[in-house]
């Protein structure tokens, strides 16, 4: 960084975590394939999941943006790729911090860095700090970062790790049922985790990684300024 402060995600880390993030993409296989843990909360009652011809449409319209995304994906975060074609993510599903099923669509008016996260997972647990100081800097009513947890099981061990690493500024968004992971899997959007979407104020994919970045870095803020369309 310019400053000259040491980083939060140093280069040699993102080397490890990238070949860690390799390891979980087998380990997830493995991990979706079984049982959700049995103490897991009643399953919350299901959100319409329909894709609108309209958005379809919309959405397929924004190569030029996509490509822009693409082309800002620099240096640290330089793994993001353009959407081929940009597709729409306002069905994808999961719980708001207040337990609630919501949708990407209720978020529609912010661009969203949407990452996907859980406690065992060594590269997502590595990179959290800086997703959460990329919400405090950044985040505001037209760009929100939105890390979803999805562990199975209740919420007591993800909470506990964000309460011992000190997370303050991230929403404690949540699928305990991986349905999300695995509509990202289905479209070809998650090998592992962490993976992560960047999505406009529309609800649609421009750019999209799977592995670990520097999020509280320059280039991840030149990034979001790109997507957000500043």
């Amino acid at each position: 960084m310019a400053d000259g402060k040491s980083k939060l995600f140093p280069a040699w880390r993102l080397v490890v975590m990238a070949a860690l993030a390799g390891t979980v993409a087998g380990a997830v296989a493995v991990y979706v394939s079984g049982p959700p843990s049995g103490n897991a909360p009643p399953p919350q009652p299901a959100v319409a999941r329909t894709v609108n011809d309209a958005d379809v449409a919309a959405c397929a319209a924004k190569s030029d943006k996509a490509k822009a995304v693409g082309e800002a994906a620099t240096g640290e975060v330089a793994a993001v790729l353009a959407a081929n074609p940009p597709q729409s993510v306002k069905t994808l599903a999961f719980n708001a911090p207040d337990g609630t099923p919501m949708t990407v669509a209720k978020l529609s008016g912010k661009a969203l860095l949407v990452n996907l996260w859980a406690t065992w997972c060594a590269p997502c647990r590595a990179e959290m700090p800086a997703l959460d100081t990329l919400q405090k800097e950044l985040g505001s009513d037209r760009f929100e970062v939105v890390a979803v947890n999805v562990d199975t099981g209740d919420d007591v061990k993800p909470k506990k790790f964000l309460d011992e690493i000190g997370i303050r500024s991230l929403g404690y968004y949540r699928d305990n049922t991986l349905d999300l992971f695995n509509e990202l899997k289905k479209r070809g959007l998650a090998l592992g985790l962490p993976v992560t979407l960047l999505v406009d104020t529309e609800g649609c994919l421009l750019g999209h990684m799977n592995g670990p970045a520097e999020w509280a870095g320059e280039d991840a803020k030149r990034l979001v300024g790109t997507l957000a369309g500043q």
